[in-house]
């Protein structure tokens, strides 16, 4: 005992310069195996439950740290008191804020995934904390979720890839990545209790891939379950989700986290797999019970029936294993280095990833790029031009160290024009759970905006969405499809008056956009964070090429999209369940196999050059199950610009026993290319990834016949295409 104690006592100490070696997965389980025998019942059943808002005890006595977390996924959120929901009033937890997922996700880079990660990973080392709550996969299903801002859009494949480099890189430092929410949580409406009916086949071949990825490709070390229920069971304690699929099929060997709140009995928590209980009696941030941490269904209760021997002491040594096992890879890592915060790096991610990730959606006549040695007079317009995003939204608020407007950006490169700014509309300050009204006259600011588009050359119409309740924000999801606060009448009367206007749209979300055909172009900006208005002024200016491309679609109107097309008991349920009626028709599997035209496809985006795709290869006909399918091809830059494209490949089944969608993406490249440079691009496809999921069989099948391969700029925008046959 003695000896296993000087151990412990050794890796505290190591903390901070006496040794510096990280164990094998084989010592770190040696150590726990004589770590738990030296543990009390009651030190167990603590190390199982939060000891405050944002951390779980470890145990003094035996030098075991305790562990730290924080909010993300675009950052790391400021220092929360240990009890309440205030903030803490730290003067040294101002931090870079990085781009929200959405736009990470229209990056279609994994490059910049691992990047990202690895920056957010470094921040949240240097603020010490031992898990980063992030990142979220959940599948945009539809485009009221008020939390689609924090996810990676609505493909499976898409979100995975861009999910395993964003984890890893985020684990490089020693901190633990949380994805989340498991599983199907994808609106706010109701999520708390709302109990979703979804067959298996959707659910293995929509909702689940990206958690799949995340543990067996990524190696994520902590898992946070979800609020909602799923076939009458809350998914953090559900036997089928946790026990079955995520420890039992994929192996999962970290710890399952509650969401805050999201446990509910101490039987379920206890047998059904979860680990470490955080945040009951709180609804998320609004509500809580003063120091009930005793009272979780993981505490006192948990140690009753585990002391009566209701539920076997084994139950308890699997969690503490779990987290000390944890612990070992972060808090009791020797190795990981110290981090870094705000540094210049940091920064340059951010402003690189915001660069990447925003998609020109139109471009007529070349209206973009604005030449900034040519004086003009230019209107920005609009409130989203100078609100603070890091502000709001939920737990993903942040506290950035700067945050750099569009309104500054476009001053600053646009130097030599006269820009004028009015606001055109306010919305009033933001406030979790609640709508506050603005102070402001909104018809003084609607007259102000029209006069101001009189006396420019060009109107930059700055717009969209923010982070207040009921838009791209937690525990509320939007009441319409269209823009707030009269935005589209706005635009529509500026156009009138100045028809040389452009719209750059922030937000997280697709929303109507009944004035397109009036304006002249349209930027989707998403949330960029503390890099924002360099990254615009980037792109207007065309010192950076825009690159990205959609994440999800854009429908004409909600009706279109899947889950609304079925009616309310789809989305947003009952209020007591809900039924995904369109199956695994989600996003562009809808839009193609239904043949509806959606406003901006998935994949879709343009750029300030041109390219062209040639000489479709793949290096045989016919392939088994065990083979993977080499697809080469070439391309060209074709305009008189550096420029990058998304080459995207999309596989169809064109005779099965069973519905397949039109087509699915199954890889993807971004390829970047001087003017006039042509490459030959090759991709690698498990043939195995043409599978669907058998509901009768409960497992994967590929059937043996044909299949078409297309190589596509977007989902809708075939450019190559042949045939395999796979037996």
């Amino acid at each position: 005992m003695k000896k296993s104690l000087l151990i412990l006592a050794l890796a505290v100490f190591s903390q901070i310069g006496f040794a510096q070696v990280q164990l094998s997965e084989d010592e770190i389980e040696q150590k726990i195996d004589e770590i738990i025998p030296q543990l009390s019942l009651k030190e167990k059943v603590a190390m199982c439950h939060a000891q405050s808002k944002f951390s779980s005890p470890g145990v003094p006595r035996l030098g075991i740290p305790e562990i730290w977390m924080a909010d993300g996924p675009h950052g790391v959120r400021a220092e929360i008191n240990w009890d309440d929901w205030g903030h803490a009033g730290w003067t040294n937890d101002s931090v870079t804020a990085f781009p929200a997922l959405t736009c990470l996700a229209a990056s279609f880079n994994p490059e910049v995934a691992m990047q990202y990660g690895n920056a957010l990973g470094e921040e949240a080392r240097f603020r010490r904390k031992d898990i980063m709550l992030a990142p979220g996969v959940n599948i945009y299903r539809t485009p009221l979720n008020g939390r689609n801002f924090e996810y990676l859009g609505e493909d499976p494949y898409l979100v995975s890839t861009m999910v395993v480099p964003y984890i890893k890189g985020i684990q490089s430092n020693g901190v633990s990545a949380c994805v989340k929410h498991f599983a199907l949580n994808n609106q706010e409406e109701w999520r708390g209790h709302i109990d979703v009916q979804v067959d298996d086949r959707a659910l293995r071949e929509i909702y689940l891939p990206a958690f799949k990825a995340a543990v067996t490709e990524a190696g994520v070390w902590t898992l946070m379950g979800a609020y909602n229920k799923y076939k009458g069971q809350y998914t953090t304690t559900n036997k089928v989700l946790i026990n079955d699929i995520l420890k039992g099929e994929w192996g999962f060997d970290g710890v399952v986290v509650s969401d805050w709140g999201s446990a509910h009995d101490t039987d379920e928590a206890a047998l059904n797999g979860l680990d470490l209980e955080m945040g009951s009696w709180t609804n998320g941030l609004t509500a809580s019970r003063d120091f009930a941490y005793n009272e979780y269904y993981l505490a006192d209760a948990f140690y009753a029936k585990l002391k009566s021997g209701e539920i076997p002491e084994s139950v308890v040594d699997d969690k503490v294993r779990r987290i000390l096992r944890l612990m070992f890879r972060t808090s009791m890592n020797t190795a990981r280095g110290f981090g870094s915060q705000n540094s210049e790096q940091h920064q340059q991610v951010a402003r690189k990833v915001a660069t990447e990730g925003m998609v020109l959606l139109k471009n007529e006549d070349h209206f973009f790029p604005i030449d900034p040695a040519t004086t003009k007079t230019i209107a920005v317009i609009g409130e989203n031009a100078t609100k603070m995003m890091t502000l709001g939204g939920g737990s993903s608020e942040l506290k950035a160290q700067y945050e750099i407007s569009p309104l500054e950006g476009i001053q600053k490169r646009f130097s030599n024009a006269k820009i004028l700014h009015t606001l055109g509309y306010s919305s009033g300050p933001s406030w979790y759970g609640r709508v506050i009204e603005p102070k402001e006259n909104q018809d003084s600011l609607y007259q102000a905006a029209l006069e101001t588009a009189r006396q420019a050359d060009l109107v930059l119409f700055v717009g969209g969405l923010n982070k207040n309740h009921h838009q791209d924000c937690e525990a509320g999801d939007r009441l319409s499809y269209n823009l707030p606060f009269n935005q589209d009448a706005l635009l529509q009367d500026i156009v009138k008056i100045n028809p040389n206007t452009a719209v750059i749209l922030v937000s997280g979300n697709a929303v109507a956009v009944p004035w397109l055909n009036d304006v002249k172009a349209l930027l989707q900006a998403w949330y960029l964070g503390s890099e924002t208005g360099n990254a615009i002024a980037d792109l207007l200016s065309g010192e950076v090429n825009p690159s990205g491309k959609l994440p999800f679609s854009f429908p004409v109107k909600l009706e279109d999209n899947a889950a609304h097309s079925f009616g309310k008991l789809s989305y947003p349920g009952d209020s007591i369940k809900q039924y995904y009626k369109e199956g695994i028709l989600v996003g562009y599997r809808w839009f193609d196999t239904k043949q509806i035209k959606p406003q901006f496809p998935f994949g879709y985006g343009l750029s300030y050059t041109s390219f062209a795709y040639n000489d479709l290869k793949t290096d045989k006909k016919a392939y088994t199950t065990n083979d993977s399918v080499e697809v080469s091809f070439t391309l060209k830059n074709t305009g008189d610009v550096a420029g990058a494209e998304v080459a995207q490949l999309y596989v169809s089944d064109p005779k099965c026993s069973v519905m397949r969608p039109a087509k699915e993406l199954k890889a993807f490249k971004k390829v970047f290319l001087q003017p006039g440079e042509e490459k030959e691009v090759s991709l690698s496809v498990p043939a195995s990834s043409f599978a669907y999921y058998s509901e009768e069989t409960k497992g994967w099948v590929v059937e043996p016949g044909k299949f078409i391969l297309q190589i596509n700029s977007s989902s809708a925008d075939n450019q190559l295409k042949t045939t395999i046959e796979v037996n």
